[in-house]
């Protein structure tokens, strides 16, 4: 199906995870939740997804910055390539992109007509920021604002937004949770920039990757890691979070996979790819059975 690959279908586990966590936070606190509003909350945060994937496809084609990209790692990074290789016009992908954020945004219109105008404070600010990532006149990605835009709209924010669709209040778990989820997420973005920095610095994209380079770029990767599984657990042993959302730790030998490869390999782009992989697959398992771990107790 032309939108579910023009807009990275597979990469939707970027919005699938906060909302699975922002779920399991609002059912520790209530032990219920409303099955119609989660899946309202799924399915406008993927919609919002795929329009801000297509608006860079977009715009990054404008920029030249997907054209001159030879050293991409498909299908992590270098975009969609749709344009680039005739499956649609850039007029096709950004009619996707509008008509997308618009479904997602009918969606977050309901959702604040049942549980209040925070919902709509959120989605106003995560279809902004995501169109506006490379979309001019803010193009955030390019002024070193990318990586605090994922952490807010793929972590923080949407967990928040989850939790307070069911609860229609906020908490202290939500955000830990969120701030995690985010983490991880934005170290998703973070190693698959690497790939990416000559095309980004020849068009003036500069994220942080360019701006420090991939040798202190791994160490940041690790420190993304570190710092996640540090809040972690001083939150548990605050007794922020409950005991079983240690289950989280089961993704440390995925995280440190990654970290085998890129502190090795960040120059050695044909040989990186593991850790893109590793990477991805631990922030799905992280948020995986974080929220697994905040369900838990709910059924001791």
């Amino acid at each position: 199906m032309f939108w579910l690959r023009a807009a990275r279908a597979p990469f939707f586990t970027g919005s699938f995870a906060p909302a699975l966590v922002g779920t399991a936070t609002a059912y520790h606190e209530l032990s219920s939740i409303d099955w119609l509003r989660a899946f309202l909350v799924l399915v406008g945060l993927t919609a919002i997804h795929a329009g801000a994937n297509l608006a860079n496809d977009y715009y990054d084609h404008l920029s030249g910055n997907d054209e001159i990209n030879v050293r991409r790692a498909a299908p992590f990074t270098g975009g969609s390539r749709f344009i680039q290789d005739g499956l649609a016009s850039r007029r096709d992908i950004l009619l996707a992109s509008l008509v997308s954020l618009g479904a997602g945004g009918i969606i977050g219109l309901y959702l604040t007509y049942v549980a209040g105008w925070p919902i709509l404070a959120l989605g106003l600010f995560g279809g902004i920021t995501g169109f506006a990532y490379t979309a001019p006149p803010l193009k955030l990605g390019y002024r070193g604002l990318g990586e605090i835009v994922v952490f807010l709209d793929f972590g923080l924010l949407p967990v928040l937004g989850s939790h307070f669709v069911q609860t229609e209040s906020f908490g202290i778990v939500p955000i830990i949770a969120g701030m995690l989820v985010g983490l991880l997420m934005t170290n998703v973005l973070w190693i698959n920039q690497f790939q990416d920095a000559e095309a980004d610095a020849a068009v003036g994209k500069r994220n942080w990757v360019v701006r420090l380079g991939r040798q202190r770029a791994a160490l940041v990767h690790a420190g993304f890691f570190g710092a996640t599984y540090v809040v972690l657990v001083l939150s548990v042993a605050m007794r922020l979070l409950p005991v079983s959302s240690l289950l989280a730790l089961l993704s440390l030998p995925l995280a440190s996979w990654a970290l085998a490869v890129s502190l090795r390999r960040y120059d050695q782009l044909e040989l990186l790819r593991p850790a893109n992989v590793a990477t991805i697959l631990t922030h799905l398992s992280g948020s995986l059975l974080l929220a697994a771990g905040l369900v838990l107790p709910c059924f001791a």
